[in-house]
This record gives C-alpha cells, structure tokens and sequence, in this order.
C-alpha cells in the first residue's frame, strides 16, 4: 500500500491563513476500506493537514493494528464512537455466494448508528476549522448526512474500488449494453480500454441482495453537498475511467468554479424567474460587480415565459464590451438555469444579491447565506424588510419607494463590497449562518419544524 496514488477529480481549495483546514475520515467498516482511506489519512499528514479518523471502537483498533507497523503520527486522531452491539457471525465456507455477507450486519450498524454521534462530532469541530473536510466511503453516505448542514463542510465521496468497476455499474444503471457502443462518451471509453468485446458479468450477479440493498440505500443518500470524488487509483492506470466519470457527472460547471474560490468570497447575484431588466440596469450592475473587484457568480437570463420550452425570441443581453478580459476569473455569468440550493449551500458563496422572493429568501436562510436585497414586485418588499430589519442578515440594495429608478454601478459596487468585505458584513454573515443553523436543526429528528411535520401527518391520518 505504500506506492499507492489517489485521483480526485477536482480542484482542491486554498488553505486559510488563520484557522485550520481539518480532515475527517468516514471508512466503512471492512478491511480493505479501513486500510485506504488509513493510507490516504498518512499522504495527507506529510502536508501537516490534521486527519481525524472515525469509527467504533472495533474497527479503529483493527485499522492501527493491521496497519503494518507503520507510525500514524500525532496529526491522526482516531474517535471511538459507542453504537449497540451488533452480530458478528462466522463465515459460512459453504455459502453459495463467495461474498462475505457475515459481516454485511457490521456495514449496516455502523452506516445507521454513527450517524448521531457523529453528527455531534463534525458540529463541534466545524466551529475550530476554516473548512471541515469530510471524505467518507462512497457505502457510508447515511452517516454523513449532515454534512448538508454545516456550512464550512467540504464532502467528498471516496471510492475504494477501481474507476473502470465504477464506470461500468454506472453504464449498467443507465442500460448501456456493456460489450460496447452507445454514445459518444461510451464508446470512447471502450475503444481506449478494449478493441475486443467485454465479458463482463453484471453488478447483479457479483453481489447478494442484502448487499445491494444496502448499496442502494447508500446511493440514495449521498449528501448533496459533495464536491468531488477521490478514487485509489491512478491516472496512468485508469486515464479513460476516470475522464469518463469526469465527464458523466451531472454537476454544474459552476460549482467546479466555486471550488477553486475562497470560502465566503464569492457574491451571487439572481434576480428570479419572473424579473426582467432594462439594458441599462444591466449595464449598470456589470460594471458595480467588475469595479467592486470581488469574486461573483451573476445568472443573467430573461424571465421566465408561460410556456419556457418556446424558444422563439429569447432576449439575451449585451454585456459592456471587452467585459470578459475586465473580470477575467473573478466573476461568471451564467446566462441560463444555475443550481441555486448548490450554488448557496456551497462554502465560497458568502452572499447573494437577490430580488427576495420567498424561495430565495428561505433558501439563502437555511444556507446560512445573507442577501444584498433588491426587491421587485409582490411580496418583495416585506420580504426585504423581513431579511434586513428582523432579522439582520442581509443589507438593501435599493429600497422599494424608488421605484423604476435605476441603480447605478457605484450603489452594486458599495453593496457588494458591504456585505464579502467590511466589518458590518462580517456580522451579518454571523447572524446568518447562526439562523441557519438553527433552520436547519429545526427539520432534524426532535426539530420544532420535525415536529410540527409529525403532527401534521398524524393529524391527516387519524
């Protein structure tokens, strides 16, 4: 294991200069898993990253003890959390199936019941780290969950077996018959890897089905805050693999970005569906942002019409020209659907200038995102007194009473500036992540909306 290499298949982001950036290692509870993310546990110390590794009692004094002798070092702190007592059966040699499905009783016990402790844990070390890095094993998802709600989290999924096995399920899920053809993107793996037909057995028949449940039931609760995925493997080795799974991941560009990005440096702007703009407004908050020299996400696009698939007479709006080379990286417009929840639940979003519709509003709420309010029709208006008077986390961009007035560039500049960089910004990003905490804790087990949720439903079905 000493030679082993790990791809990750996006950027990693810059370290903070006053608090550390933290690791956290979520294994599942079988050797062969225990061992690599151990390894990559040791890669990471040698660039003075602390490491905490987390697991029972159990399985961390069997990932030391087997891990060949070699010195964890005082930057890898192993957490024993208590869970009940599980089964530990013998293997069966007889058993039809080869797969160890005695230890299957293990995997489940420790992906259900170190989901509360360890949520404790990754509470209280988020509040000493700049970013809280989790990478958990891609068949321990159900533990993490609350990495969605924690808003200096990084997540990422560790895959401990090879890229081409995990191309291949992913193929066989969408139905790609697995002896070649099919799109582009397909058949180019196949052509790099073989010129002959594959013979392949199909994820089904390699597994049992207490297995594959509990594969499934893993899938189905990868956190939505991952940013990427860490394979043990290497670019030499699986070069076609891993580009595939690159290019068949269904994250928006846009978030690739916002790894790159400082945490809470970046101000997104998004005016809503139903908000169209006047070129010159446009105009104006293009060269508030450009002069404003923060980093910025803008969705520019027209407003939503009765029927969005008509795609007759579009308005696209003209940018200043020469503003591409003005912002070079600092800034992306996005001129169609954007990923709002993702874009604000990520790290790097530390502001959202927003019309304050109601979804927006709740939204940026539960991210624990404050908002530079511009509001435009209905119950905009309240809504931003709601945001920036009641509850202080966000600052106007331009009151209600003025009407169709435009904002000029200088107004966005101040705005922006106000709410990523000075010290009043500072304190409403503290009001805003504390409500959002508390939001977000609200529609956990035991949570006041938990609750309500729960009477409700027994309500309806007395």
């Amino acid at each position: 294991m000493s030679n082993q290499n790990y791809a990750i298949s996006t950027n990693a982001a810059k370290h903070s200069h006053h608090l550390p950036v933290v690791v956290v290692m979520v294994p599942l509870p079988a050797q062969g898993h225990l061992n690599q993310l151990l390894h990559l546990s040791r890669l990471l110390t040698a660039f003075n990253i602390p490491v905490h590794f987390v697991g029972t009692a159990t399985h961390n004094r069997q990932a030391q003890l087997r891990s060949g002798g070699e010195s964890s070092g005082h930057l890898i702190q192993f957490h024993d959390f208590d869970i009940p007592i599980f089964p530990s059966p013998s293997p069966n040699p007889n058993a039809t199936h080869k797969f160890p499905s005695h230890l299957i009783p293990s995997f489940t016990a420790a992906a259900v019941h170190l989901c509360r402790p360890l949520a404790a844990f990754l509470r209280s070390l988020s509040l000493k780290a700049k970013r809280l890095v989790v990478i958990h094993d891609s068949l321990m998802s159900s533990a993490v969950q609350v990495v969605d709600t924690i808003f200096n989290v990084e997540s990422y999924n560790f895959h401990s077996v090879s890229a081409f096995a995990v191309t291949l399920h992913s193929l066989e899920r969408k139905g790609t018959v697995i002896c070649g053809g099919g799109d582009h993107e397909t058949s180019t793996f196949y052509e790099e890897y073989f010129s002959k037909e594959l013979n392949v057995h199909s994820f089904e028949r390699c597994f049992p089905t207490e297995f594959l449940e509990f594969v499934r039931s893993q899938f189905r609760q990868l956190p939505k805050r991952t940013v990427g995925k860490i394979y043990n493997t290497c670019r030499v080795i699986e070069s076609s693999a891993l580009k595939n799974g690159e290019k068949s991941s269904s994250r928006h560009s846009c978030l690739s970005w916002l790894d790159r990005q400082e945490s809470r440096s970046v101000m997104y702007v998004s005016f809503g569906t139903t908000t169209t703009m006047e070129e010159k407004q446009i105009k104006e908050i293009a060269i508030g942002l450009a002069r404003s020299h923060q980093n910025f996400i803008w969705v520019l696009r027209d407003a939503d019409k009765g029927d969005i698939f008509e795609d007759d007479n579009v308005k696209k709006s003209k940018l200043p020209e020469g503003y591409k080379d003005l912002i070079g990286d600092r800034g992306l417009v996005i001129r169609d659907w954007a990923p709002q929840v993702e874009i604000l639940s990520h790290r790097a979003t530390g502001g959202f200038m927003t019309h304050c519709g109601w979804n927006s509003c709740m939204e940026s709420m539960t991210m624990g995102v404050p908002v530079a309010a511009w509001p435009m029709h209905s119950d905009q208006p309240w809504n931003t007194v709601l945001m920036t008077v009641v509850l202080r986390v966000g600052v106007v961009v331009k009151e209600w009473v003025r009407g169709e007035e435009v904002v000029a560039a200088s107004t966005v500049e101040e705005a922006t500036r106000r709410l990523i960089v000075s010290e009043e910004g500072v304190e409403i990003r503290r009001n805003a992540e504390r409500l959002g905490e508390s939001v977000r804790r609200s529609v956990e087990d035991g949570g006041v909306s938990r609750q309500e949720l729960k009477a409700f439903v027994a309500h309806i079905t007395r």
